[in-house]
């Protein structure tokens, strides 16, 4: 499985959000007890979700720096995660939290999850990615896209153009050539989603994927079968699936060539950027943590460059930081979203249930 795969396998099953599903999973790199067990304010909890990935010399880096080492206890998909942090609430398992997202955030807040903590770097990351700005409950670690990505070689065997915009895919000339995921079940269905509620807004939104169903939308339960299983373009092109768009992410294309010798001149994917819809991650201290002063030393650790110049290849997004270098695969062949959509956290909350609620029943007829 590529690095690729890897990050977004357990990324999603927001349906979780919405019910209760404890915390089960934990590793690391902490050594012994957590963060008040026997080495005391030695070792910081690290709470997170399964496909956190960080080098272990970045945290090394960290013990160095501050004679602590870094527990981390793993919980799942992202809204398992924050659901067990607002079970625990008042006594959490660990001192910081990483992985809850835009789609989650309001959750989390409304919640009172967190101790407000203003981290080192936090000048270097775009005003659009501090969704909690001012009141620093929250500190944006990463984004990424969710957008369409298509097979190049199929498109250009069939000499037709690759889609360019949301409307293009309910042109009957796409027909039968999108698969994307279960909106309730998959972090980047849930994502692809709502970018077509920002396009559409609440009255056209629904007509809008009516369309895509009478054009014959493949709808699948995640991104593993949607992407390895149904998408023509997987693995260099060299997919079974009979479907050349796919409801991916813009780092598909730096995850196809990532280790390929030599780099090939483009990647075999591309993306059609008018679709994507932003993914920020945000880390937070969480309220009544056992050590809040190594939590808050490790919220400055994950807006350092060091560890902000991590991210691009163990975890397939962007890092926050915009002073933060990135990888030649990332530069050379990533795609940019020039205006991703995005929808307030707030409204997500308020609306997420029912907007999933008339979504399904719209797939299903």
């Amino acid at each position: 499985m590529n690095p690729h795969s890897r990050r977004r396998a357990a990324a999603g099953l927001l349906a979780a959000a919405l019910g209760v599903t404890s915390l089960a999973a934990c590793g690391g790199s902490g050594g012994e007890g957590g963060s008040g067990g026997k080495n005391g304010g030695k070792t910081v909890t690290l709470v997170t979700h399964d496909s956190f990935a960080v080098s272990d010399a970045v945290l090394e880096e960290f013990t160095e720096r501050t004679g602590r080492k870094v527990e981390i206890l793993r919980g799942g998909d992202a809204g398992t995660t924050v659901n067990q942090a607002v079970l625990s609430q008042g006594n959490p398992q660990g001192d910081v939290l990483f992985g809850v997202d835009n789609t989650l955030l309001s959750r989390a807040l409304d919640h009172g999850l967190f101790t407000p903590y203003e981290a080192e770097g936090l000048a270097q990351v775009p005003a659009e990615l501090q969704l909690d700005r001012g009141k620093h409950r929250v500190t944006p670690v990463d984004y990424g896209d969710v957008c369409v990505n298509y097979d190049r070689g199929w498109f250009e065997k069939k000499d037709l153009a690759p889609p360019e915009s949301f409307e293009d895919l309910a042109d009957p000339a796409y027909r039968d050539l999108l698969v994307t995921e279960n909106a309730a079940t998959s972090s980047p269905g849930l994502g692809f989603l709502l970018a077509t509620v920002a396009a559409y807004g609440d009255d056209g939104w629904q007509d809008y994927w009516k369309k895509l169903k009478a054009n014959g939308v493949e709808v699948v339960d995640g991104w593993e079968q949607a992407y390895n299983e149904r998408f023509s373009g997987s693995g260099g092109g060299q997919g079974e699936g009979d479907r050349p768009l796919v409801v991916s992410y813009a780092s598909s294309p730096p995850a196809e060539v990532l280790g390929r010798k030599p780099l090939p001149e483009r990647a075999p994917t591309g993306v059609v950027t008018d679709t994507c819809f932003r993914q920020t991650e945000f880390a937070g201290l969480l309220k009544g943590a056992p050590n809040a002063e190594g939590g808050r030393e490790l919220l400055d650790f994950l807006l350092s460059r060091t560890f902000q110049e991590d991210v691009p290849l163990q975890m397939f997004v962007h890092p926050a930081r915009q002073d933060a270098k990135l990888p030649e695969v990332f530069t050379r062949y990533g795609e940019t979203a020039g205006d991703p959509a995005s929808v307030a956290p707030e409204r997500i909350a308020g609306n997420r249930e029912e907007w999933v609620k008339a979504w399904s029943r719209l797939v299903r007829e």
